[in-house]
């Protein structure tokens, strides 16, 4: 079963653009003690918000549907140089029900419930998490 969603990321670059996306993904099918978790809700905490905005120029950002570009300016894009050219997925935790598992017994139990979890990209329509990240 082959399942598409949409996904948050966020990439800096090195000159200071900051581009934060909602992209289509495909989503691989859950092996072992992986699930697959279609997301219903996920907080906005503060280190969310500094791969989302950090220092950037909200103000003048230009904005497109599911896109927006701003600025950030040195030395915070400086501070960042590990992750510039990186396209990093946002949200470190979040809420939904397990549609699909791998096979280990434990993911297997999970499938129907509604989960909280971490899987460090829980801005997004999907995730794959592993079950022992998952709290019933």
């Amino acid at each position: 079963m082959t399942t598409t969603g949409k996904q948050l990321f966020t990439t800096l670059e090195a000159d200071g653009k900051l581009t934060v996306a909602s992209e289509d993904v495909t989503f691989p099918d859950p092996t072992g003690n992986e699930v697959l978790v279609k997301m219903e809700a996920a907080p906005i905490n503060p280190s969310d918000l500094a791969i989302l905005v950090g220092a950037a120029d909200m103000e003048n950002a230009s904005y497109t549907p599911g896109k927006f570009v701003a600025t950030v300016p040195e030395p915070f894009s400086a501070g960042s140089k590990a992750r510039h050219g990186i396209k990093l997925p946002a949200g470190n935790e979040g809420a939904g029900t397990v549609v699909a598992a791998g096979d280990s017994d434990a993911a297997k139990a999970l499938v129907g419930q509604r989960v909280s979890c971490v899987p460090g990209n829980a801005y997004s329509q999907y995730c794959i998490a592993n079950a022992a990240m998952c709290l019933p």
